[in-house]
């Protein structure tokens, strides 16, 4: 590994992660023991990850980023007993109030400085010194080196691969309240050894896997860590986004594998049309978690030289389902079923009847990756599966040569007048204009056909467009009735937490404005 230059060999690693899965059995870990990971991207993350595993404990992957009670409600919903995080106090604040609270009795604190190298440690040490937390000296706070220095055997975990859950990992919550996808230890080296088989050329203990991705995600746990020791190869560990310091890793360390999402391509093709970025190392790009325009994956090929390739997954699968071939890459396509996986459309009102080749439907999946179920969730499980069949919400279609292609969500779907309207189509021909950066579709109310579609969009720099020439840029591309009613222009629009375009906030805007010129229609009326 090389976090910020400190250099970990694979060697040094197995030691380290040996020495902490000891240090975990002794503060209880067994088979099933729950341990929460509140961790950016750092030595630590990746330590304690293999650590948790080796001990027996399952992995409990929660975002430093999210609120108090956000963090909460995770720890108690999955009953983690233990939870590992930094000493910085911008995190640990955060964690502190629920240690001896419900079912968490220890908190695991890693010290940042003593991640980085020896001169850089000594600086944050005094430098950022009040960002650095305080803790209680009591037996529920352990300090990692301590957890490093248990006696006795590492006693080996007897697990059964199939059935027993590896990580817990919480979808998003986008339209409810998060849950966790059980991923079972056959789940996750499944899908590692399935992503193996589309590079095999890929030469063992040579490669470099740049992981700016946050590893407490699902995709850049298996496809940046997990694939990288799948390879042997070093992981360039970056603690979060800053455009220089992403820049300053590439041009450093030359990795080959960059695994990202759509957004952090078209953010790279924008600065590198204005600065350095020597690109030229990398050979492969897996995009996800997002639809990946066509002009952004041609531009970044254009700049690199590398092949850029849009798969597709979810939490559920661990997370990789499909991906394109490379150098067979189909422009709008999710690419094909990754090896032992079988993808069905199924008929979206009645998803026991299969769909047809080129027929719209909703796509589902079986295959190693696919979850064992969600986590003390009975009934969500029972509704995720139709005869065996992962359902994913999202609807696609297969066409003659086995490529896949997604409409959209099921739950973004506008119906306007009777009519069927699929955001993803307008974002895709909004996407062709040479001045739109980022483009967002969601439908908003709309008196006489229900819903309406409404685009967000942003400009690259130094562009200028109207949004009457945008309208014209569109009669060309969609259908008058998919044309959006109005676009506005922002500077930036919403993101998630791990970089992709969110809807949900613009969905909530539009609801509340138009909840106020209700109430001042009333007002006025009144």
């Amino acid at each position: 590994m090389d976090f910020l230059g400190r250099q970990t060999s694979y060697a040094e690693l197995g030691t380290l992660v040996d020495q902490a899965a000891r240090g975990f059995q002794h503060l209880g870990v067994e088979r099933g023991t729950r341990v929460a990971l509140c961790l950016p991207n750092c030595p630590y993350y990746v330590i304690s990850y293999f650590a948790v595993l080796k001990a027996g404990g399952v992995v409990v992957n929660l975002n430093p980023l999210y609120v108090e009670r956000e963090i909460k409600h995770l720890v108690e919903d999955s009953g983690a007993t233990i939870l590992v995080t930094l000493d910085l106090d911008q995190i640990s604040r955060k964690i502190v109030p629920l240690v001896g609270q419900g079912t968490l009795e220890k908190l695991v604190v890693c010290p940042m400085a003593d991640a980085l190298p020896t001169l850089k440690g000594w600086a944050f040490s005094l430098l950022k010194r009040k960002e650095i937390a305080k803790f209680p000296a009591t037996d529920r706070y352990v300090p990692f080196k301590r957890l490093l220095e248990a006696k006795g055997e590492l006693v080996k975990a007897v697990i059964d691969p199939l059935n027993d859950v590896a990580v817990l990992q919480y979808t998003g919550g986008t339209t409810g309240i998060p849950k966790a996808a059980m991923l079972t230890h056959a789940n996750l080296t499944g899908n590692c050894d399935q992503l193996a088989r589309l590079v095999p050329e890929m030469p063992i203990g040579t490669g470099s896997m740049l992981v700016q991705l946050p590893l407490f995600h699902v995709f850049a746990m298996t496809v940046a860590m997990n694939l990288a020791i799948q390879f042997a190869a070093e992981m360039i560990l970056l603690p979060r986004y800053e455009k220089s310091m992403l820049r300053a890793a590439i041009k450093r360390k030359k990795p080959t594998m960059f695994p990202g999402v759509p957004t952090l391509y078209t953010n790279i093709n924008e600065a590198a049309g204005k600065e350095d970025w020597a690109l030229s190392s990398i050979r492969y790009c897996i995009s996800g978690g997002a639809p990946l325009p066509m002009e952004v994956r041609q531009r970044f090929e254009a700049l690199s030289g590398c092949q850029l390739v849009e798969g597709y997954g979810l939490s559920e699968t661990s997370p990789v389902a499909t991906c394109n071939p490379m150098g067979a890459v189909r422009d709008g396509s999710i690419g094909i079923p990754l090896p032992g996986t079988i993808v069905e459309i199924r008929d979206c009102d009645d998803p026991t009847r299969l769909m047809p080749v080129g027929e719209k439907g909703e796509v589902c999946i079986r295959g190693p990756q696919v979850m064992k179920g969600y986590w003390r969730r009975t009934d969500e499980t029972a509704n995720a599966f139709v005869d065996g069949a992962l359902r994913t919400g999202d609807v696609g279609y297969i066409d003659q040569d086995g490529y896949i292609y997604l409409v959209d969500r099921i739950k973004d779907l506008i119906i306007a007048g009777g009519y069927n309207i699929y955001p993803r189509v307008i974002e895709e021909a909004l996407y062709q204009h040479p001045a739109i950066a980022e483009a967002v579709v969601i439908g908003v109310p709309d008196a006489n056909k229900g819903q309406v579609p409404k685009a967000f969009v942003t400009l690259r720099q130094g562009q200028t467009v109207t949004e009457e020439e945008l309208h014209k840029f569109l009669a060309g591309h969609i259908s008058p009735i998919e044309r959006p009613r109005q676009i506005e222009f922002r500077d930036q629009l919403p993101k998630t937490l791990v970089g992709k375009l969110s809807k949900k906030e613009l969905v909530a805007e539009e609801l509340a404005k138009r909840a106020g010129a209700q109430s001042e229609q009333s007002a006025k009326v009144g």
